[in-house]
């Protein structure tokens, strides 16, 4: 049993060896060879179990794997890569700890974005690189993750309908070549956008790195180190509607797929954006410039988190329900994603009605859409609501033991469950992770994985090995 998950992870441990690779390219590039000697490490340690992991469980290759099994994948995934990518934390000439280079990792390949770091311009640019990049790959893991996880294609992820129970890993590699071509595409196209605006073309690699995954790792202490003018702003605020959006929209559109049916769940985030826009520029345009707002709305709503020097002290709670709502369903932005609250709040009203007349006969049936909301998907999106709920309460309380206020600790637990950085948008900018104890750290640290997996899968998997 599992034999065929170490298939899967020795594949995307390649990976791994790719950007170790590039790295230590890197490393000749800008003429800093101080720690060239730690990715040839982590080059020969990924390569060599991707190889082990790869040869020894071949057999496995078109050997179907059930639902217990992908989500044993995904989620001993996300504590696997961040081991590797740990590594030139750990061994760098920077004296950072275990748990702290384990953190830092975990939060890159989550792309959550906290930082031990306290002054991230004494860090080589290798290594900023090589930060970065670990949200890019975290970033295209969660996408091949959700190929897995995903029981309905039709609602959850539109436009890949293949049949997700018992898939081979032949049977979906085109699926997943077409993901990581896009993806790809999709950073190149954000690079060209930051370098276009006038942004270093350095800076501009890793803030790409960082948009498209929706992380929110920077190359520098300050956004505004990097950001300095308007048209630069409102370039990165539209650069972060790739990741809100679904993946395969601007591939739809080139390649003629524009049928309203194939992108409703687009339309709905688009209505979304436009009204939280509207509305608050109106009440707040006197505070606030029409950029800071753009800014900081798309940067809430793609889960990156990234804010300037701005304190949106009355705004942060509006931001705060922005990053729980999330993006589109097939897209690397965490939160509970706006379809499920809509799908809850249309089934609610349906319930409502129902009981001032019974004999009402109402539609299952999404907005501007044919698909039928099945029972089974609301529980689960219910469940998903209570389990997130639970989450915040459990991490706040645990956090509550470092001294850290009440309102420090659920706004820094919403942050943590839905993968996003801490940051002025939050009141949070001041917040720094590497004085807070091992057992928050370790806390944050499973919290940012359950925000990607959901707590609800951990415990399917708990059940699956203990409670047969």
């Amino acid at each position: 049993m599992f034999r065929s998950t170490f298939l899967y992870l020795g594949i995307f441990t390649i990976f791994v060896s790719v950007f170790s690779l590039f790295n230590i390219l890197f490393c000749y590039y800008f003429d800093n060879l101080i720690n060239i000697q730690v990715y040839f490490g982590c080059l020969l340690v990924s390569l060599f179990l991707g190889i082990i992991f790869i040869f020894y469980n071949k057999k496995f290759l078109n050997v179907k794997i059930n639902f217990f099994e992908k989500l044993f994948l995904v989620i001993s995934g996300f504590f696997y890569f961040p081991l590797l990518i740990s590594m030139p934390y750990y061994l760098s000439i920077y004296d950072i700890s275990f748990i702290n280079s384990y953190f830092e990792a975990i939060s890159g390949f989550t792309s959550t974005g906290f930082t031990i770091l306290e002054n991230v311009k004494e860090i080589d640019e290798p290594l900023l690189i090589w930060r970065s990049g670990s949200q890019w790959l975290g970033g295209l893991y969660f996408l091949y993750s959700l190929f897995l996880l995903s029981e309905s294609s039709k609602i959850k992820i539109k436009n890949i309908y293949i049949d997700y129970e018992g898939v081979n890993l032949s049977e979906i590699k085109n699926q997943y070549t077409k993901v990581l071509l896009i993806y790809f595409l999709l950073t190149a196209l954000i690079l060209i956008l930051l370098t276009y605006s006038g942004i270093r073309l350095f800076e501009g690699f890793n803030l790409s790195l960082t948009i498209i995954s929706a992380g929110g790792f920077i190359p520098t202490n300050l956004l505004s180190e990097i950001v300095r003018s308007e048209n630069q702003k409102l370039i990165l605020s539209f650069s972060m509607l790739i990741p809100f959006f679904n993946l395969y929209l601007i591939y739809n559109i080139i390649s003629g797929a524009r049928s309203l049916t194939n992108n409703k769940e687009d339309l709905y985030l688009l209505i979304l954006l436009l009204f939280t826009l509207i509305t608050t520029y109106i009440f707040f345009s006197n505070t606030f410039g029409f950029s800071s707002i753009l800014f900081a709305v798309l940067s809430s709503l793609s889960n990156i988190g990234l804010g300037f020097d701005n304190q949106f002290s009355n705004l942060s709670f509006l931001f705060l329900i922005l990053v729980i709502i999330g993006g589109s369903s097939f897209s690397t932005s965490s939160g509970l994603k706006y379809i499920k609250l809509y799908t809850l709040f249309k089934f609610s009203l349906k319930e409502i009605y129902l009981l001032v007349k019974p004999l009402y006969v109402s539609s299952n049936t999404l907005f501007l859409s044919k698909y039928k909301i099945k029972d089974e998907e609301i529980n689960i999106y219910f469940l998903s609501i209570v389990f997130f709920i639970s989450s915040l309460f459990i991490l706040s309380g645990i956090l509550s033991l470092e001294q850290i206020n009440f309102k420090d600790s659920l706004t820094l637990s919403i942050l943590t469950i839905t993968n996003t950085v801490n940051s002025n948008n939050y009141n949070l900018g001041e917040f720094y992770f590497l004085d807070i104890n091992i057992i928050s750290k370790i806390s944050l640290m499973l919290f940012m994985v359950i925000g990607r997996v959901e707590l609800l899968g951990f415990l399917i998997l708990i059940k699956k090995f203990f409670f047969k």
